[in-house]
């Protein structure tokens, strides 16, 4: 296990040599997303972008089609996109590409040294690769050191949950750290920008809720928790002995992903403690002061029709999970909505985050 760091107060404000890095798949949305977060980002700076070879040798101004709701930084704009297997000078990459290409190439940047900080679903089980929320989970950071020893080298992966896991996860992980968690049945409403921008057509999404995300969406939310949840037990990864069963709807809000949860619990508790339990919720990105932790990473909403994806998705920055609603279950014994940013603390935030612990340890 790796050994926590105590960062200086001033951990929030900017280096003079913030660490280069690149983007993997840097012109779609959730690449954009990465652009975006590391603008003013106080330890990374923006040093390559990586795309397709139909990007590739254009101005990442050109490329990019940007589609967010801030300009595109103009530093930027101004980089070459680089194509996907190019050797870059940047050692710690964050990868928004899609799962078609990304095992191989993540694994291939892995083995020339680089770390590489993915939002791609393609490692994720893997048997030494920590799928990784640092407020749960920092200790499953121990795995690298047996994925350096595998590839001889320095090189890592590393990986974000899905996007409606991350919120999920959060909000069971103070329960069943403090009551255990037997049974969970979780059905969630997820916004049209975890599909990418041409991912649902407007005609499908507009005046309906479609029932099926593909890509293996449930059996992701039913497996990536136990893991987050378990152990490293110094050579494997022991997942945590709960059952969970997911149905997934894709919804017309562009972001936020909202999910109704149901569960019941080892040790009987009151939703008192319960809710006292997920406002007292800390981790290691709050005892470092890391520069896109959330001070209050879950925040307990009170109200009966609270949270909604349009009113809390933004809270810290789009980095906290809110959840409301907690109240008895008559099948379960309690049940709560929960909402997360899928794409800020659902995929791009989530990575940086993952990588300003790594660099807090001493990891990259």
């Amino acid at each position: 296990m790796t050994e926590t760091l105590t960062l200086p107060a001033d951990a929030r404000t900017a280096r003079a040599d913030r660490i280069p890095v690149a983007v993997l798949g840097a012109t779609g949305s959730v690449g954009q997303r990465f652009v975006q977060l590391l603008e003013n980002h106080p330890w990374f700076r923006l040093h390559e972008v990586v795309a397709s070879e139909r990007s590739a040798g254009k101005s990442y101004g050109d490329a990019a089609d940007w589609r967010l709701d801030t300009l595109l930084p103009h530093a930027a704009a101004l980089l070459d996109v680089k194509p996907l297997g190019a050797d870059l000078e940047s050692r710690l990459l964050f990868s928004g590409l899609d799962s078609s290409v990304a095992g191989d190439a993540e694994e291939d940047y892995a083995k020339r040294g680089c770390v590489v900080v993915s939002n791609s679903r393609n490692h994720r089980m893997d048997e030494d690769v920590p799928l990784l929320i640092p407020e749960v989970n920092a200790a499953h950071l121990g795995a690298i050191e047996q994925q350096r020893t595998r590839r001889r080298g320095r090189g890592a992966i590393v990986t974000n949950p899905n996007c409606s896991v991350i919120g999920l996860a959060m909000a069971i992980a103070p329960i069943e750290r403090a009551f255990g968690i037997e049974k969970i049945q979780v059905t969630t409403m997820q916004a049209i920008s975890g599909a990418g921008y041409n991912g649902v057509a407007s005609y499908a999404i507009l005046d309906n809720v479609i029932p099926y995300i593909g890509g293996g969406e449930e059996e992701k939310i039913e497996n990536e928790p136990r893991k987050i949840l378990g152990r490293w037990s110094g050579g494997r990864f022991e997942p945590a002995a709960m059952t969970i069963s997911a149905q997934v709807n894709r919804v017309p809000v562009i972001d936020g992903h909202l999910m109704t949860i149901s569960f019941n619990l080892r040790r009987a508790a009151t939703s008192e403690e319960l809710i006292n339990t997920l406002w007292g919720f800390r981790g290691e990105p709050q005892e470092l002061s890391l520069p896109s932790a959330p001070r209050q990473p879950i925040h307990y909403i009170e109200g009966p029709d609270r949270p909604q994806p349009r009113l809390d998705r933004d809270r810290e920055h789009g980095m906290a999970v809110s959840v409301g609603r907690l109240r008895p279950c008559p099948i379960l014994d309690y049940r709560m909505v929960a909402l997360v940013h899928n794409t800020i603390r659902g995929a791009a935030g989530a990575a940086l985050l993952n990588a300003e612990l790594l660099e807090a340890k001493g990891l990259l």
